[in-house]
């Protein structure tokens, strides 16, 4: 397993791409309670399978469910290592009231 130094290094290293990609994930209106944006959540789970892919995961699915798709994967590069789960969402909640945010949503 890596040290954390090695770790803190990797992410400061390519700090600019990790936040490009980030900013590019966000700009995509995921907001699974408005209907409208049912196609922003097929395109969110489309975002995230594709860097799952990029990533050499060696099984990659969008899952349908009755309301928006599940983004399921598995990366088994490293026999022996211990499992870890990463279980999370790519939806956002509607920006209303607008009033009450700080800065730009």
């Amino acid at each position: 397993m890596a040290n954390v130094n090695q770790v803190v290094e990797y992410v400061q290293h390519r700090r600019e791409n990790h936040l490009a990609e980030l900013k590019e994930f966000l700009k995509i209106p995921s907001i699974s309670t408005l209907s409208e944006h049912r196609n922003d959540m097929k395109r969110a789970a489309d975002w995230c399978a594709g860097k799952m892919r990029a990533m050499n995961f060696a099984r990659v699915e969008i899952l349908p469910t009755a309301r928006h798709p599940v983004v399921y994967g598995e990366w088994l590069n490293a026999p022996g290592k211990p499992t870890a789960l990463i279980y999370g969402h790519y939806d956002v909640q509607p920006v209303d009231p607008l009033n009450e945010w700080i800065s730009k949503p």
